[in-house]
């Protein structure tokens, strides 16, 4: 790709559509986890797409930018690649083996607003009334949505996957954000980095607990489109339309993911949504929304 910078309707398009790769990639990981153990699926994910990203880094920086880095970074890296790769991913997936692709993207809603109340104590960000606001409707979304709680036993690991996911992925996001804020480190330096530390950790993981699956040809498709197409490619599309597109643009995107994930769920998963069920995700899916979009705006 060129570095010729988009023009504003392209760059719409071509985040909806990143978006839209990224919704799929639910219903592909629902599919693969009936043969695959979640976190080999996860860690042979994000291998391949760190394999798949490092000639492009590689191309654009090589080893000058590791060079570059100073040993505190390393260490934030290091953390972030145990965070947003070993554990939040690793941990989705697993909630993706024992809850449905639509309670699991309601309840990942939540880490915008660990992401808001995080960045009050260690970014120095205050949160306005409006996404106050947002966090309200956000748990009255959620509430709306589960009541009567009524879980399976076998849900309870996938609950308690989610919830560690949500925590982790809301602690990486802040350390992400401060790290991309110094701007002392190159996002694509960033992603390369911890990508390749948190998928080796994944897959170490997945084969020590689960040991090295039988893959079948349907589900080596399916690695290597999520590694290629959602990952690999949809993070370089993502980062060319981020050159047009502001914050509060990109925001409100990547929040229709929220929309897609239940659609696509409901049509290829036969997953159902009664109207309770409904309500309650488009307040959730509003107030995650209005809590990041003023977070953007800022």
């Amino acid at each position: 790709m060129t570095n010729t910078k988009l023009a504003r309707p392209t760059a719409v398009l071509m985040a909806l559509f990143v978006v839209f790769l990224w919704a799929t990639s639910w219903v592909l990981i629902k599919i693969g986890l009936e043969q695959l153990p979640p976190l080999s699926f996860a860690g042979l994910r994000y291998s391949i797409g760190f394999m798949l990203l490092l000639p492009v880094f590689l191309r654009r920086q090589g080893f000058a930018a590791l060079r570059n880095i100073s040993r505190r970074t390393w260490v934030k890296l290091l953390i972030l690649g145990v965070l947003f790769y070993a554990v939040t991913q690793g941990a989705s997936f697993i909630a993706l083996a024992y809850l449905p692709a639509v309670t699991v993207n309601l309840l990942w809603s939540f880490s915008v607003i660990v992401v808001a109340l995080l960045g009050i104590g260690f970014l120095e960000e205050h949160l306005s009334r409006a996404q106050w606001l947002g966090i309200l409707l956000t748990i009255l979304g959620a509430w709306v949505y589960f009541y009567p709680a009524t879980f399976p036993a076998y849900a309870e690991l996938g609950l308690l996957a989610a919830t560690i996911g949500i925590v982790a992925n809301g602690i990486s996001s802040v350390m992400g954000r401060d790290v991309n804020r110094r701007a002392e480190v190159e996002p694509l330096t960033v992603t390369v980095v911890s990508m390749g530390i948190g998928s080796l950790l994944l897959l170490i993981a997945g084969f020590m607990t689960g040991g090295i699956p039988k893959i079948s040809l349907q589900s080596w498709a399916i690695i290597g489109w999520l590694a290629a197409v959602n990952t690999a490619f949809a993070f370089t599309l993502w980062n060319r339309t981020l050159q047009t597109l502001g914050a509060t643009e990109s925001s409100i995107i990547n929040g229709t993911m929220m929309i897609w994930i239940p659609i696509l769920a409901v049509v290829f998963l036969k997953e159902t949504l009664d109207l309770k069920e409904v309500l309650g995700l488009i307040a959730v899916g509003m107030g995650a929304i209005i809590v990041q979009w003023r977070r953007s705006e800022r």
